[in-house]
C-alpha cells in the first residue's frame, strides 16, 4: 500500500507578517508618507486637530444639541420649505428665470436705493400703450390668478392642512 507523504506546515504568525509588511511600508510608499505628514503638519499648524480633537470630546453634547434643533417645528417647516423651493425652482424654465434677473439687474442696478420719482397719472396711463409693459402685467396678473385659485382650493395660506 502507499504511504501518505507527510506534509508539515510551519507554523504561521500574523504579528511577524504584518511587522515584515509595516517595515516595507516606508520605502514602498515614501512619496505618500511624506504627503501624508506635510498635510499633517498643515492641519497642525491652522489648528484644524485642536478643533477637531475639540469636536470629538464635545460629540455627545453637539449631537444632542444638533437633534433637539432638528425636532423643532421651526427646523421641520424649514426643511418642507426648502424641498418645496427646490421643486419650484426646478419647474421654472431657466430661459424665463434669466430674463427676471436681467430685467431685475437692469431695473435696480447697482445702486443701493433706486432712486424713481413716481409718475402721474396721465404718464402712468402713457405708459400702458407700451407692449412690453402690457405683457409683464398680464404675466403678474396670471401668477396673481394662479395664486388665488390655490389659496382657495387649499384654504388660507396660514391654515393646517
Amino acid at each position: 500500500m502507499a504511504q501518505p507523504i507527510a506534509l508539515e506546515v510551519a507554523p504561521r504568525d500574523p504579528r511577524q507578517e504584518l511587522r515584515a509588511r509595516l517595515e516595507q511600508a516606508p520605502l514602498e510608499h515614501a512619496e505618500a508618507l511624506l504627503d501624508g505628514y506635510e498635510l499633517l503638519q498643515q492641519l497642525h499648524e491652522h489648528g484644524v486637530l485642536d478643533l477637531l480633537r475639540g469636536l470629538l470630546s464635545a460629540s455627545d453634547k453637539l449631537v444632542e444639541t444638533a437633534t433637539d434643533a432638528a425636532r423643532s417645528n421651526e427646523s421641520i417647516r424649514a426643511l418642507r420649505n426648502a424641498v418645496i423651493l427646490a421643486k419650484m425652482l426646478g419647474s421654472i424654465n431657466p430661459d424665463l428665470l434669466q430674463v427676471i434677473a436681467v430685467a431685475a439687474g437692469e431695473t435696480l442696478g447697482s445702486e443701493k436705493k433706486p432712486v424713481i420719482e413716481p409718475p402721474g397719472l396721465f404718464s402712468l396711463l402713457y405708459e400702458f400703450r407700451d407692449k412690453e409693459l402690457r405683457r409683464s402685467i398680464a404675466l403678474i396678473n396670471r401668477f396673481l390668478r394662479t395664486l388665488g385659485e390655490q389659496i382657495k382650493l387649499r384654504g388660507s395660506p396660514g391654515s393646517k392642512h
